[in-house]
């Protein structure tokens, strides 16, 4: 059974929530109507999926979120809002995969999608969201740095691809890959595999509509 908190004070959309989301008798639906209440009906049910617009929330900013997410790592937050920044998503996106984030505006098909991703632990991301990431980190790209070769590893990286399977396609050692994989960190300033994801978004070496997060 999975426990859900609605943090959204527009009562329009809570009812809509709630009715989606109470269709299976077995789900328990909570409202919170603040940050103080929302803390304190994670402290009772540290697992549950908050829907929160936080547009309508009273966070001072995107780090007080990412605390209290972070606070309650069992917890899994479906972001729905009328509108957020760009850079506010990146945010989110980026530090924490406990975030899935919809659009109010958007067809109902991708609530009940972020609902189902979360109910398997799997981070959902709109389509729409996944370009207004890609479309921001586009405009700020500087040309790449790196080879053909460098290039093509980094997309397999960012894919999941092990080392090994790496080698294995390109006809290489895996030493070969490693090596290349050591001078693409270096080239990049980056220390982790998430890191070449990111950086594969921005550079566009991943099409969005067929890359989850």
């Amino acid at each position: 059974m999975r426990n859900y908190i609605i943090a959204d004070n527009q009562e329009l959309t809570r009812f809509a929530l709630e009715s989606l989301l109470q269709k299976e008798e077995e789900e328990n639906v909570y409202r919170a109507y603040d940050r103080a209440g929302l803390v304190a009906l994670l402290k009772e049910h540290e697992n549950a999926v908050v829907l929160l617009d936080y547009t309508l929330f009273d966070f001072a900013d995107e780090d007080q979120l990412l605390i209290i997410a972070e606070r309650f790592s069992l917890s899994d937050w479906i972001l729905i809002s009328d509108e957020l920044t760009p850079q506010f998503i990146r945010r989110v996106v980026y530090s924490s995969h406990q975030f899935s984030v919809v659009f109010k505006d958007g067809p109902l098909s991708e609530v009940r999608e972020a609902i189902n991703a979360v109910n398997r632990h799997t981070r959902y991301l709109s389509q729409r969201a996944l370009e207004t990431i890609i479309t921001q980190q586009q405009e700020d790209e500087t040309p790449s740095i790196l080879t053909q070769t460098e290039t093509e590893i980094v997309k397999a990286i960012a894919l999941g691809k092990t080392t090994k399977e790496i080698a294995a396609e390109r006809f290489s050692s895996i030493h070969t890959v490693t090596t290349h994989r050591k001078n693409i960190f270096r080239k990049l300033g980056i220390n982790t595999a998430h890191e070449a994801v990111k950086y594969a978004l921005r550079a566009g070496l991943i099409d969005p509509s067929e890359f989850y997060i």
